[in-house]
């Protein structure tokens, strides 16, 4: 198996980076040296950040589209959109049109949201888990559906449309990789629908892992056709021996059947790393 990569893209600017979004910096200064190498490129979806609301933070599908523009030949995935954030039927034209403007490299990655006190602050309702697990199947299928209709129609308990076209259609679609890490819903969800899983590493992941692939089956699907990764916060190798460990904890993550590591770095200032990273972790882990 060949173990692909992604790069995540912080949207944060903080005192760390003097106010500036990260993201905005890495466009110039790092992505041009890092994504030759990599496969993906990446995106959290928030409004405003963890510790101070008021520190810039980039608004997810305008940034990923700017970024896309900037940087050819690596697919493009939010690191995901929260479900009740957009309208469906406006959320799926908005993906149609990326992936059309983009030459087919993006990826709709969504989940049912998490952060209740980012949905009130914007006037969101949030309603239970089991809701907005309903509420995320219902809108995938209405994007499938608008991707692939010419007249589609979908009359949900949540949403509805009635001969949503949402032209120019692309073939293929974009695919749809849901973040989830429930075992009741979420994880049972992915099995069903997903094109790829992107959920946590760690301790219970063989389980949940396992949990994916039965669900597969039991809906007639081929387990192996589901893109699994994973998501890890790791600093860049400076030395030797730090690549080493990061080769040998990622071969790990293939071992255990992840097809996708997605590495969020933080805040690189300098490419030296970067390069260090390709040359001594990504291309033996390729070989």
């Amino acid at each position: 198996m060949t173990l692909r990569f992604g790069w995540l893209s912080p949207a944060i600017g903080n005192r760390f980076s003097d106010q500036i979004p990260i993201a905005a910096y890495q466009d110039t200064a790092i992505l041009p040296t890092a994504l030759p190498h990599f496969d993906s490129l990446w995106l959290a979806d928030h409004f405003y950040g963890m510790d101070r609301p008021t520190d810039p933070f980039l608004e997810a599908f305008t940034t990923l589209t700017w970024l896309a523009a900037r940087h050819e030949n690596v697919e493009l995935c939010h690191h995901v959109l929260g479900v009740g954030y957009r309208h469906p039927p406006l959320l799926a034209k908005m993906a149609a049109t990326l992936h059309y403007l983009s030459g087919g490299r993006f990826v709709l990655g969504i989940g049912a949201g998490w952060r209740e006190e980012e949905y009130a602050a914007y006037g969101y309702e949030f309603p239970k888990p089991s809701v907005r697990f309903a509420q995320l199947e219902e809108a995938v299928t209405i994007c499938r559906r608008m991707w692939t209709e010419e007249y589609p129609s979908f009359d949900g308990e949540y949403f509805r449309i009635a001969s949503a076209s949402a032209p120019p259609l692309t073939d293929p679609p974009p695919r749809v990789c849901l973040g989830a890490a429930g075992e009741k819903v979420g994880l049972p969800m992915v099995g069903r629908i997903a094109d790829m899983w992107n959920g946590p590493a760690g301790d219970g992941f063989t389980r949940r892992r396992d949990i994916v692939r039965n669900a597969a089956e039991q809906a007639g699907r081929d387990p192996d056709a589901i893109e699994v990764s994973v998501t890890l916060e790791r600093a860049l190798p400076t030395t030797d021996d730090e690549s080493a460990r990061l080769v040998e904890e990622l071969a790990g993550h293939r071992d255990l059947g992840v097809d996708h590591v997605v590495m969020d770095f933080g805040h690189p200032q300098d490419t030296e790393p970067v390069l260090r990273f390709a040359e001594q972790v990504i291309a033996p882990l390729r070989a």
